[in-house]
């Protein structure tokens, strides 16, 4: 049974995404609808998913911000 997720609080959309983790179709539709909900004006990291080469790429975005934490 496919809720709609459209239809589910952020919260509720949280504890689907843990409750699903594990089934790839859904965990994405619920988290492209959380991403979609986001403050257009914060800043926008990509989307895994969308990047060419994920592995390299996620980890230049995570020793960016560590060079900028130091």
């Amino acid at each position: 049974m496919m809720q709609n997720l459209d239809q589910l609080t952020t919260s509720e959309l949280k504890r689907y995404l843990s409750e699903h983790r594990n089934d790839e179709e859904a965990f994405r539709s619920a988290l492209q609808i959380l991403i979609n909900r986001r403050d257009p004006n914060s800043p926008r990291q990509p989307y895994p998913f969308d990047l060419d080469d994920p592995e390299s790429e996620v980890e230049a975005i995570l020793r960016e911000k560590l060079n900028q934490s130091e």
